[in-house]
């Protein structure tokens, strides 16, 4: 059988309980005084009130007592759920409203302990998988000062040493001179740092986002490496390209076999008459493979760059002949130490694909700035940008976008400046549109 309730006394009935035996006892002590001295009721009355002043004073600190304890236990407990603490419980014996009270503020407290540590676990599950993936991140105040560094983000930018309270100016002047480029440039990325540990540069992805923490503006540096998938992503191309060009041979070989066969029967019978249409058509089927074979052999066998100096001011004047672009910006008085040919054509295919991303052909631009070491050129646009799963590939050879694109525009164009000892960075622009940066050494 369930246990009996308790009986329960609400603290109006035990207010209105002492009142009125209060009341009760100074009309008895009023009477009895009338009884036994010759005096007037209301003098009677006074003297019972005096007497009886001290005992409704007693009655009514011991009723409010507890009552005041357990306000001032409260108290104390709200203020320990506010700073996070929230092991206190409280008791009351009694069967009032201040048991109700009591009870949900126990049951809150309850609450708010599994909730801590849910979020405890949550906050070591998070901690740990932050600390342990390979994703370089960094958390930056408004100050400017690195508050969060994960291991990755350690042994990446300052040899595993802690980075919390260095200042991300200073931070950025001891790292690498691409990563400085790729912050200043502002939004999302690709740049180029190395060596790698082949000897190699390795290529990260740059990500950035500004959110709010505990009312302050903050912005989170995602760094991710690509080498590793860049490669292979490149042996994946590899073979499909292989399997295009196989295609392509045997769609140009076929019927160059089936119309030489052709021929042959036809000298053979003496009809010559159609062997003038025959051999055109196997001309242009082998000039259509030349050009096929063309395009990818230019990629395969990139020669040697020859170094010259370059004065910038007649070779963008040559390029312009080629294709429409505005120069932004005074051009160095310096000039340039590259192979102007592979240079125009890196830029020709940087030019191309702006043109082609959308952007309207006055906003497609290029400069030519002095920078630390060497030469930086941007080819910018107000196109479509890249999302981040097209950026992570762009430089994949033969990875393209377009329906009838060969992808080797950017990556030929990585080949060339890194050739020339450069490197080759992508990064989205504000307001829309792409900007690829060469950095091209002294």
């Amino acid at each position: 059988m369930p246990a009996r309730q308790a009986l329960r006394f609400s603290l109006l009935s035990r207010l209105t309980l002492i009142v009125v035996l209060m009341v009760a006892a100074t009309a008895l002590a009023a009477a009895w005084i009338a009884v036994l001295a010759p005096v007037h009721p209301a003098v009677a009355a006074l003297i019972a009130i005096a007497l009886a002043a001290p005992l409704a004073i007693a009655a009514a600190r011991t009723f409010l007592a507890p009552l005041l304890g357990m306000l001032r236990a409260l108290a104390g407990t709200v203020i320990s759920y506010r700073d996070g603490d929230y092991s206190f419980g409280l008791h009351w014996s009694r069967n009032d409203e201040i048991a109700d009270l009591v009870a949900a503020h126990n049951a809150l407290g309850e609450v708010l302990r599994d909730q801590r540590l849910g979020l405890v676990q949550r906050e070591l599950l998070l901690d740990t998988m932050v600390q342990h993936t390979p994703v370089a991140m960094l958390l930056v105040d408004p100050a400017h000062k690195v508050v969060f560094a994960n291991v990755a983000a350690r042994q990446l930018l300052h040899e595993g040493r802690r980075l919390e309270g260095t200042g991300m100016d200073e931070l950025l002047a001891t790292t690498f001179p691409s990563l400085r480029e790729a912050v200043a440039r502002g939004g999302d990325g690709l740049f180029s740092a190395g060596p790698g540990g082949d000897g190699e540069d390795e290529i990260y992805h740059l990500s950035r986002r500004e959110f709010t923490l505990n009312g302050r503006r903050h912005e989170l540096f995602l760094l991710r490496a690509l080498t590793r998938e860049l490669r292979r992503q490149e042996v994946q191309t590899w073979k499909k390209v292989i399997r295009v060009i196989s295609h392509e041979l045997n769609n140009s070989l076929a019927p160059v076999a089936s119309l030489a066969a052709s021929a042959g029967e036809l000298v053979r019978r003496g009809h010559t008459q159609r062997l003038p249409e025959i051999l055109g058509t196997v001309e242009e089927r082998a000039r259509h493979l030349e050009r096929f074979i063309e395009g990818y052999a230019r990629f395969a066998k990139l020669p040697v760059p020859q170094r010259q100096q370059v004065a910038w001011s007649p070779f963008l004047a040559a390029l312009q002949m080629q294709v429409a672009f505005r120069i932004a910006g005074p051009l160095p008085e310096a000039p340039g130490l590259f192979d102007a040919s592979q240079m125009q054509h890196a830029l020709i295919n940087l030019l191309k694909n702006a043109h082609e991303s959308g952007s309207s052909p006055e906003e497609v631009c290029l400069s030519v700035r002095r920078g630390a070491g060497g030469f930086v050129i941007e080819v910018a646009d107000r196109g479509a940008g890249m999302t981040d799963t097209v950026m992570a590939q762009a430089l994949v050879p033969f990875y393209s976008t377009k329906r009838s694109g060969t992808g080797l525009g950017l990556a030929l164009a990585r080949e060339i400046i890194e050739a020339h000892g450069g490197r080759i960075a992508l990064s989205n622009r504000e307001g829309g549109g792409l900007c690829v940066t060469l950095v091209l050494p002294d």
